[in-house]
C-alpha cells in the first residue's frame, strides 16, 4: 500500500456539446479534511456530489476545488421560432395598426431580434450532469495520483534519513562502555586526590576523622559507579534503534501514516534529547546533535503525509 502526500494538484478540461467544463483541484497539508469550493452560482447543486467524491478518497488536507462552465456559442446550431411569442406580436401589431393607420409593420429582421422569438436548443441537463460527474472523477483520479507520486518521493527521503540515523547508532554504540569506563576512572582519580587533600588538611588541623580512608574511597567508588550508570546511554540507543525499525515498518505498510509517523518523531526526539543530556563525551554530544537535526528534517516531511 502506498503513502500519500497531502500536497497535490490536478486540472481537467472537458469539451461537451453544451460547453466547456473546467475543474481544478489542489491541496496543502492540514490536520483534518478541509474542503473549499469555488463554483459558478448556476452549478451550486453539484457541490454535494463534489464533496462526496472527494471524501471517499481523501482523509486529510486543505483542498481547494474550482469548477467553471463556459457555455458553447451555438451560432451554427439549429434554432427555432417561438410560435407563441410570434402570435402575441402579431396580435399587438394588428391592434396598433388599427389605432395608428400610418404605423409601419415590423420587418422580418426586427421580428427575429425581438426577445424570445428565436429559441436555441435547450441544454440536456441530464447529459451535462453526467459529463460533470465524469470530469470530477477523472480530475480526482489524477489528483490522487499526484499525491501518491509525491508521497513516494517523501518516503524515499524519510528512508534515507532513517538510514543515516541507523549509521550513527551503529557508530557510537561500541563507544559507550569505553566512555563510561574512562569517565569513571577519571572521576575516581580526581575524587581520590581531593579526598587526600581533605584528609591531610584535617590531620594538620587535628580534626577528628569520622570515617577511615578506605571507607571514604569505597564510598567514592560507589558514587562514581552510580553516576556512570546514569550517563550510560545504551538503553537510549536501543530504544532509538527500535523506534527507527518501527518507523520503517510504518512506511512499508503504507496507508494513512501521517499521524503515526508524527508520534514516532516525538519518540525519536525524546531519545535524542536524553542522549544529548547524558552525553559524557564529545562524540556522543555530536551524535545527539546529528540525530536531532535528522529527526527535525523528518518531522517537517511527515507533516505533509496523509
Amino acid at each position: 500500500m502506498t503513502i500519500n502526500s497531502m500536497t497535490g494538484y490536478a486540472a481537467t478540461t472537458n469539451e461537451t456539446d453544451a460547453g466547456t467544463i473546467t475543474i481544478e483541484i489542489k491541496s496543502v497539508n492540514s490536520r483534518f479534511l478541509d474542503l473549499q469550493f469555488r463554483i459558478n452560482d448556476d452549478f451550486r447543486s453539484i457541490e454535494p456530489l463534489f464533496r462526496e467524491a472527494i471524501s471517499r478518497k481523501l482523509t486529510r488536507g486543505k483542498v481547494e476545488c474550482r469548477f467553471s462552465f463556459g457555455k458553447k456559442n451555438n451560432s451554427g446550431a439549429m434554432k427555432s421560432l417561438n410560435a407563441e411569442v410570434l402570435t402575441q406580436i402579431a396580435d399587438l401589431q394588428t391592434h396598433v395598426t388599427k389605432q395608428f393607420l400610418t404605423a409601419t409593420p415590423l420587418s422580418v429582421n426586427e421580428l427575429l431580434r425581438w426577445p424570445g422569438v428565436v429559441e436555441e436548443a435547450e441544454i440536456n441537463e441530464e447529459m451535462l450532469q453526467s459529463s460533470i460527474i465524469s470530469t470530477i472523477n477523472s480530475t480526482l483520479d489524477a489528483f490522487v495520483t499526484s499525491r501518491e507520486r509525491e508521497g513516494a518521493a517523501l518516503e524515499q527521503t524519510l528512508l534515507s534519513r532513517i538510514a543515516a540515523m541507523e549509521e550513527i547508532v551503529v557508530r557510537i554504540t561500541p563507544l559507550i562502555p569505553q566512555v563510561v569506563q574512562q569517565f569513571q576512572q577519571k572521576a575516581t582519580t580526581r575524587l581520590e586526590e581531593a579526598l587526600g587533600l581533605a584528609l591531610q588538611n584535617g590531620a594538620n588541623n587535628n580534626a577528628a576523622q569520622t570515617i577511615t580512608r578506605e571507607e571514604a574511597l569505597d564510598r567514592i567508588r560507589q558514587e562514581v559507579t552510580m553516576y556512570g550508570i546514569r550517563i550510560d546511554v545504551a538503553e537510549e540507543l536501543a530504544r532509538l534503534s527500535a523506534h527507527l525499525t518501527e518507523t520503517r515498518h510504518i512506511l512499508k505498510k503504507g496507508g494513512m501514516v501521517g499521524k503515526r509517523l508524527d508520534f514516532m518523531m516525538q519518540e525519536l526526539n525524546r531519545e535524542a534529547n536524553t542522549l544529548g543530556s547524558k552525553a559524557a563525551a564529545k562524540e556522543l554530544a555530536d551524535a545527539a546533535m546529528e540525530l536531532k537535526l535528522l529527526i527535525e528534517q523528518m518531522r517537517e516531511q511527515v507533516q505533509n503525509l496523509e
